[in-house]
């Protein structure tokens, strides 16, 4: 700040080169009118509007849904502030600032925009912290903040509070691997990088954790195979007539919804159906139950589903493909990230398992029941909704035969699994015998995928859960 007169001050005091934080004796005049920063945060006990910042997957709005502070509570950096959700994923708003938090711009369900202040956070200026934000002008960046700005002209996307962790353990961010969407680098990937650099021991990732087994004397009793199957019953649900329209908006994963069906309706789908014999499976898998139960793992019929799916996949590519707005080209995707319909209460969600090519069946089942058990509260992260390249929806878990999925751009197919039911069917010697029987109903893009691809690789699918064990042959 360029300052043109300054008359009787006894003495000024300068924290930063470019900020005048403390005066004994003030009486400044300017000569004329000064351009001004909003630099409230460096005076002490100054309130600092934090703003929301930008998500991405280009969101402009969010619902607040939980608020894990309020009014009068301390937080430091990194501390959870309140958790929003959106129409593509619930995500956890983070502090950047120690301080004390003076106002909640939001009430619990209420719209928050980005760009706009969630919280006011009243700072301590003596420990140097100011927002980057809320100064409007900042001076030329010095070489060596380049370096951590930017590698060979690419941005190295980060929060202020990420970077200032990252510089308070002389660390480049040019060195690190971002883990968030686009690469971005997160408080996790500084933490790792600087444990490999040390060879402290962090806290383990929060994946599912193998128990070991119990002994016999407290190992948890297996159902008798010869228990009756339970009827599913109908949810009745108290009705209430109030005599008048409702109107309301639609919001979240509806939202969501809206926007992806309209675009899926845009492709032309072909729709192939056929019958699974999964009586060889279906021993296999109460064979294997109670074995996954004491690694604290619930086994369904899903993770061998999804690994058959992998390895067709791994001979018909073009199933786990994309194809461009202009039709012109076409991306084979090398990870197989395939995802699976949730019903929840906030509506249908479509997490993927990542990386379904190099994982087992035991880790697939783990992975799932992560994602089930967040997906029921409501608190699966964009990571988790985003990316996938195939997807399957087991519609058979509530009701159905056969349906007609729709596929999910910029995905070129999925599947539909219907009820498993138990049916006569003739074996090799014209024998009637009591069968296992599933449908599943194929959608494809027809532009790129024609019907004998998507019969053969069905044809795949159909044969590692008709015959699990040859699925032994092709595991990697």
């Amino acid at each position: 700040v360029c300052i043109h007169r300054v008359r009787s001050c006894g003495s000024i005091r300068f924290i930063k080169s470019k900020y005048v934080c403390v005066f004994d004796k003030s009486a400044l005049k300017f000569s004329h009118q000064q351009r001004l920063f909003r630099t409230s945060a460096v005076s002490c006990g100054q309130i600092v509007q934090f703003k929301l910042s930008d998500i991405g997957e280009g969101i402009t709005e969010v619902t607040v849904k939980e608020w894990y502070i309020k009014e009068g509570d301390s937080v430091s950096q990194f501390d959870s502030i309140c958790e929003v959700q959106s129409d593509k994923a619930s995500v956890t708003i983070t502090s950047r600032y120690d301080g004390i938090i003076r106002k909640l711009h939001y009430n619990l369900d209420e719209i928050a925009y980005v760009g706009k202040p969630l919280v006011d956070i009243e700072i301590d200026a003596s420990k140097g912290v100011a927002p980057e934000e809320d100064v409007v002008e900042t001076p030329p960046m010095s070489h060596e903040e380049h370096t951590h700005q930017e590698i060979k002209g690419h941005k190295t996307l980060a929060t202020p509070a990420v970077r200032r962790l990252a510089m308070e353990n002389n660390i480049k961010l040019s060195e690190v691997v971002g883990t968030g969407k686009d690469n971005r680098i997160l408080k996790e990937d500084i933490l790792n990088y600087l444990a490999k650099q040390t060879g402290a021991i962090l806290p383990p990732s929060p994946k599912a954790e193998i128990i070991p087994p119990l002994p016999k004397s407290e190992t948890m009793p297996v159902a008798p195979k010869d228990k009756a199957r339970k009827v599913p019953l109908p949810v009745s649900r108290p009705i209430v007539f109030s005599g008048k329209d409702k109107t309301e908006p639609i919001t979240g994963f509806h939202k969501a919804m809206v926007k992806t069906m309209s675009a899926a309706l845009k492709i032309p789908h072909f729709g192939y159906c056929d019958e699974i014999d999964l009586t060889q499976l279906v021993q296999l898998r109460e064979e294997l139950k109670p074995v996954a139960q004491t690694r604290g793992v619930k086994l369904s019929f899903m993770p061998f589903f999804i690994k058959a799916a992998s390895l067709g996949l791994l001979q018909y590519p073009i199933l786990n493909a994309s194809l461009d707005e202009s039709c012109q080209n076409v991306t084979y995707k090398a990870s197989h990230n395939i995802g699976v319909a949730m019903d929840t209460e906030q509506g249908l969600i479509v997490p993927n398992v990542k990386n379904v090519q190099v994982c087992s069946v035991f880790e697939i089942a783990s992975e799932l029941n992560r994602l089930q058990s967040l997906g029921s509260a409501g608190q699966l992260g964009t990571n988790d909704l985003t990316g996938g390249t195939f997807t399957l929806s087991n519609i058979g878990t509530i009701g159905g035969t056969y349906t007609k999925p729709v596929i999910l751009p910029p995905e070129v197919a999925i599947g539909a699994l219907g009820k498993i039911q138990v049916l006569p069917r003739f074996n090799e010697k014209g024998e009637v015998f009591k069968a296992q029987i599933m449908n599943v109903s194929w959608s494809a893009d027809h532009r790129i995928i024609d019907g004998a691809t998507m019969a053969r690789f069905s044809n795949l699918w159909k044969s590692y859960l008709e015959n699990p064990a040859s699925m032994l042959l092709d595991l990697k």
